[in-house]
Parts: structure tokens; sequence; C-alpha cells
């Protein structure tokens, strides 16, 4: 099950943010658990860097509890992709790799209208996304 979906630049600033089957709210103003959860993300990667045994070629991947994952993806442009789901999820750097190659290259970057380091406001992409997140088979609920 998908839960939230952070769009961060290279410079820590939330690009985007969606939300689709989250349950419980954080209490604080969306701008704040952006920042809390960029500079999460900053300090695992740095973490995972410095302690790492061997050399970590793509560094932080995810973390799971035992009432979520979240799985990080980075591009090489600095754009990050951070997806929160349900535990059982799987096939999620492919899910995000796909979303930025065919949902955010397509109805972002080539929109004119669109500056970068902006928050993106464009319908055409929010349809499209939300179009691919509820196709996914990990969008929803496992019905049995």
């Amino acid at each position: 099950m998908i839960y939230n979906l952070y769009i961060f630049d290279k410079f820590g600033t939330l690009l985007y943010y969606g939300e689709w089957n989250r349950l419980k709210q954080s209490g604080i103003t969306k701008d704040e658990e952006a920042k809390l959860m960029y500079g999460m993300l900053f300090s695992l990667k740095s973490f995972v860097n410095k302690i790492s045994p061997t050399d970590p070629k793509e560094g932080f991947l995810y973390y799971k509890t035992n009432k979520y994952a979240l799985h990080f993806v980075e591009i090489s442009s600095g754009l990050k992709l951070v997806l929160n789901t349900d535990t059982t999820a799987t096939g999620i750097k492919d899910f995000l790799l796909q979303l930025y190659s065919k949902i955010w290259v397509e109805y972002v970057v080539r929109n004119p209208m669109w500056t970068m380091g902006t928050p993106v406001t464009s319908d055409l992409f929010k349809t499209k996304l939300d179009e691919f997140v509820k196709q996914s088979p990990i969008f929803g609920p496992k019905i049995i």
C-alpha cells in the first residue's frame, strides 16, 4: 500500500507532496514535516556513507519499521524521490524510477511553464501521477 510521496530537489526544496492511503497525520504543517523528512534523509545518507564496511555504491535505499517502509531514490541530477509504503511492498526502486522517467520527465521537466526549484502546481502532472500510482499493484490494500 502506498501512503505518501515526497519529491525534493538537490537543495532540499519540496517540489511535490502527494498522499493516498495515509491514515495517520503527523500533527505538524506539511512544510515542517518536509523539513524533518529532508533532514532525516540527509543524516541517514551521511551515516550510511560513513559507517558502511564496504563501498556503498547506492548508499541509503530504504528503512523499515513494524508499521511502514520508507523508500529512497536519488536521481543523478539530485532529485530525491521518497515513498512511504506498507512493509510488504516490493519493487519500489523500479516503481520510483518509472515514476521519474514516465511522469516527472514528461509532465514536469518538459513543461515550459515550470521553473526548476519551484513547487510543481501542474494539474496535468497531478492527474498523471495519480493515475500512475493508482494503477500500480502496490497502490491499495490487498484484497484476499
